[in-house]
């Protein structure tokens, strides 16, 4: 199945739209790097928000960027700010989707048709505070799309199996700490297999499931196509 949609989104490539607003490939967005080599983290209290998307903001202006992007299973090091990522004393740090950090209020756009498989708030510090995952077909070929770090209002009148086309705003990036308490971003998840989940899907794992996991999340550069996310 992984194989198969890979090589699918990658040949229907010219058939999606935007998520956010913005160029991906222009000169504001740089790529973040948010694991251990970056010693900017090392001493940072990434638990406290405030001070966290400073630091965010700090790491855009060193690159004269106003976008940041970057994760896909990436090995993080932020994932210390919360219990959230530690099962029975097994850290999760590999991260299964792509952060684009951007301001709050950002609007987020489908690309491409699709539905509303579930939605959630998923309010525990840490979590992906409101959250909405579309499900698509293509080419009888159905995945899904995750949204996380949304804006609250983004939920209302929500309806699961309802229509979004191809383009349509249909929620913003949310404000801390409404989003799950992080500096303002989306994360965006590229998934196979919901594995009978809703409104929730890790989005991150340990470093010996990266290998699993990466067949049921797979790269959302297939659909973001960003220059700055190719090459890693």
């Amino acid at each position: 199945m992984s194989v198969a949609l890979s090589a699918l989104l990658s040949k229907n490539q010219n058939f999606f739209g935007p998520v956010l607003p913005f160029n991906l490939n222009g000169p504001e967005v740089c790529r973040l790097d948010l694991t251990a080599q970056n010693s900017i983290l090392i001493h940072q209290n990434l638990k406290n928000t405030k001070q966290f998307a400073s630091l965010i903001n700090q790491l855009l202006e060193k690159q004269g960027a106003t976008i940041g992007v970057g994760g896909y299973l990436e090995n993080r090091i932020i994932y210390r700010r919360s219990a959230l990522f530690s099962d029975n004393q097994l850290n999760r740090s590999i991260h299964l989707g792509v952060d684009i950090w951007a301001p709050a209020g950002t609007p987020i756009f489908a690309p491409l048709p699709g539905v509303v498989h579930s939605f959630a708030d998923n309010a525990h510090f840490g979590d992906y505070g409101p959250t909405i995952i579309l499900q698509h077909s293509l080419q009888d070929c159905t995945f899904y799309t995750l949204y996380g770090h949304l804006s609250r209002y983004s939920l209302t009148d929500l309806q699961v199996s309802q229509l979004i086309n191809k383009g349509q705003e249909f929620t913003t990036i949310g404000p801390y700490p409404e989003n799950g308490d992080w500096p303002p971003h989306l994360h965006f998840q590229l998934i196979t297999d919901m594995q009978g989940l809703a409104g929730d899907f890790p989005g991150v794992c340990r470093l010996e499931e990266k290998a699993a996991y990466s067949q049921i999340c797979l790269d959302p550069n297939l659909i973001l196509q960003s220059r700055y996310l190719a090459a890693f």
